[in-house]
């Protein structure tokens, strides 16, 4: 049996990830700070392990065959994204695993292409984006030196699952008990999301097809290119009742961002609101099969119920 370790198995794309793993017949060891997990993982051994600690992260994936990078920190933290990455490699080279990881498009920059392919050149305009092309260019370097060798799916925003900390449930979502959609952006804007579920199936049937995979590998996940009036449809269809559409107030975290980091950091990337992208992969349905896409309206449902908004066809889950 295959042993993957989910680093960062708490979080919102750690936890969805392992527990599609384990559907699929893995031997998941679920990598946290604390060494517990969420009921919703069992079935996955549970071990302590810090990115920024390389020897314990190096005993905490000792054995297995797959290291799945989930770990992200918090957005006004991500000088701690490079010495995690470091830290990675070094766990993957110790113990000869293959390492899954998720990517994102803070690498293409302002303007972002509207279409973004596997063969969009990164041009990275913040320092998140700088920082996430420093990280791919170490992934890359360690795999041409025959030392590890990486998967990388890019995806867009996600939503789904149980974790907090996304747009969808901190803004999209966040009044909508109280009958109100929040739109970060223009409502006919579109922008790029990945359904969790849908996302960590593909990392399985990236998984399950690596005989197809070279040493270095960086695809696109196409997930749902939608705009806000699309998922406001969805939302109401799921509640069974209209919501108000609102807009993100983007002038208050403006005038504050000089004096809340939280709200710099989300300034600094306010372009990806207010310019038009999606993914599009020529590569990966070559590779898995049909690529994991549960309809709009679905997904939203699902991931209303995963934060615990009751919906017209489920009672809804602890959030």
């Amino acid at each position: 049996m295959t042993k993957i370790a989910i680093l960062g198995a708490n979080g919102r794309l750690g936890r969805v990830v392992a527990k599609t793993f384990i559907d699929a017949g893995y031997d998941v060891r679920a990598v946290t700070r604390s060494g517990k997990v969420p009921a919703e993982l069992k079935g996955a051994t549970a071990v302590a392990g810090d990115g920024l600690d390389r020897e314990a992260l190096i005993r905490a994936t000792e054995g297995v065959d797959i290291i799945f990078n989930g770990l992200n920190p918090i957005y006004t933290e991500w000088v701690k994204c490079l010495p995690m990455a470091e830290n990675v490699m070094a766990a993957c080279r110790a113990n000869g695993a293959l390492h899954l990881a998720p990517g994102n498009v803070y690498n293409f920059g302002s303007p972002i292409p509207a279409v973004i392919t596997e063969d969009s050149p990164f041009r990275p305009t913040t320092e998140k984006g700088r920082i996430r092309v420093a990280m791919e260019d170490l992934f890359r370097r360690e795999a041409d030196a025959g030392r590890v060798r990486t998967i990388l799916l890019r995806a867009g925003d996600f939503f789904g699952g149980t974790g907090s900390g996304s747009w969808f449930d901190l803004v999209v979502a966040a009044k909508m008990n109280k009958g109100i959609y929040t739109a970060p952006g223009p409502v006919d804007l579109v922008h790029e999301w990945a359904y969790l579920p849908d996302l960590a199936k593909a990392f399985v049937g990236l998984a399950q097809n690596l005989d197809k995979l070279g040493s270095y590998e960086a695809l696109n996940f196409p997930g749902h290119a939608v705009t806000d009036r699309e998922i406001k449809a969805s939302a109401e269809t799921a509640l069974g009742r209209p919501l108000k559409m609102t807009a993100m107030a983007w002038w208050v975290l403006r005038a504050g961002s000089p004096f809340v980091a939280m709200w710099r950091e989300i300034v600094s990337m306010s372009y990806l609101r207010f310019e038009p992208h999606q993914l599009s992969s020529a590569r990966l349905e070559g590779i898995i099969g049909a690529i994991p896409h549960t309809p709009l309206d679905q997904a939203v449902a699902e991931a209303l119920e995963d934060i615990g908004i009751a919906t017209v066809n489920g009672v809804a889950k602890a959030a």
